[in-house]
């Protein structure tokens, strides 16, 4: 299974934008589906966002739909989360997920379909 490490959170005001990273290794990144994950303090991890390895379709959350974009980039080894207009209520760490299993195609939004974890980074939006 690949390892992921993410990269870009910050600090950023209401309104702005930010691009997350997350790049893998160990492992055929292309065979894997994609998701970001988020947990604010004292919060169960949401899901937000999944691009299963099968489909060139992408799949969101209802609270980040039309503000957030999930990608991918195969030759890089690398999966990104676009996230605009950025509110308050986004403040979190966020998690990159993968996976190559059918699960994380049938289940794109469970925690559980997913093996492989990056350790977080924090996003903070100031309001």
């Amino acid at each position: 299974q690949v390892q992921l490490v993410e990269s870009g959170g910050g600090l950023v005001q209401t309104g702005g934008s930010l691009r997350l990273s997350c790049a893998a290794s160990g492992g055929t990144f292309s065979s894997h589906s994609l998701a970001w994950f988020r947990q604010a303090a004292e919060s169960e991890r949401e899901w937000l966002a999944a691009l299963p390895w099968s489909s060139t379709r992408s799949y969101y959350a209802d609270s980040v739909k039309g503000r957030f974009t999930i990608s991918r980039d195969n030759a890089k080894n690398t999966m990104y989360l676009q996230m605009d207009s950025l509110k308050p209520e986004d403040t979190a760490v966020y998690y990159c997920a993968a996976d190559p299993s059918a699960m994380s195609t049938l289940y794109p939004g469970e925690i559980s379909s997913y093996k492989s974890w990056g350790q977080g980074t924090q996003v903070t939006v100031s309001s």
